[in-house]
């Protein structure tokens, strides 16, 4: 029901613009041409109001991923369903408004409003950052495009939360993988296609990689 509200608020403008034109006393070449000109920028008028619309919900409703908890799947405790309705938001935004925003100050602007704590000149260039309430970004941070980054791990039919802590001036190569509870020092550089291992903390002024990672120098 929250999605069925949240999307249909978001296209309610993109709709009220293709029947306006529609009542206008227009030619049909002149229609087409009007509404292939249209078809991005109301594309992002649905993506931008999607991202508010979404990240204000949540909000309101008080949904976010607990933090530090270890639940049975199975059992759909509220603490497990809350989740589960938090992670679902997110990624309705990440399929309809991240391939718009990914990689720009909006989409970090979107994560800092869904929950996280985003510092000054966050990149994020992922849509694989999930549990936004439990991470939190230092000023000058990168994360690299298909880094999957969230808050929580299924073992075994449990849910497990942790925050995930990146400090300023690190940067997540391509195609990494940050697992629950990791904390990383102040400059850090992490080679592409590398694992961080859950609960790992990372000196600062360093570069790693590997799987797992190692300390490069």
């Amino acid at each position: 029901m929250l999605e069925t509200m949240v999307l249909g608020l978001s296209v309610a403008p993109a709709l009220a613009f293709v029947q306006w034109q529609a009542m206008r006393p227009l030619s049909a070449w002149a229609r087409v041409a009007l509404l292939s000109v249209a078809v991005v920028p109301l594309y992002l008028l649905f993506a931008g109001l999607l991202v508010i619309a979404s990240a204000l919900a949540t909000r309101a409703l008080g949904w976010r991923s607990p933090v530090g908890i270890t639940a049975r799947l199975t059992e759909f405790e509220w603490p497990v369903l809350t989740w589960g309705r938090y992670l679902m938001t997110i990624h309705v935004v990440r399929v309809f408004a991240g391939p718009a925003f990914r990689a720009s100050p909006i989409w970090s602007w979107y994560l800092r409003l869904n929950g996280a704590r985003v510092g000054r000149l966050v990149w994020v260039n992922s849509l694989s950052v999930m549990d936004h309430n439990l991470l939190e970004f230092g000023d000058n941070v990168v994360v690299g495009a298909d880094v999957h980054l969230s808050g929580h791990i299924v073992e075994r039919g449990m849910l497990k939360t942790a925050r995930v802590t990146l400090g300023p001036g690190t940067v997540i190569g391509t195609g990494s993988v940050v697992g629950i509870g990791v904390t990383t020092g102040p400059d850090v550089q992490v080679g592409a296609l590398s694992v961080i291992p859950k609960h790992t903390t990372l000196e600062g002024h360093a570069s790693y990689a590997g799987i797992p990672v190692q300390r490069l120098h």
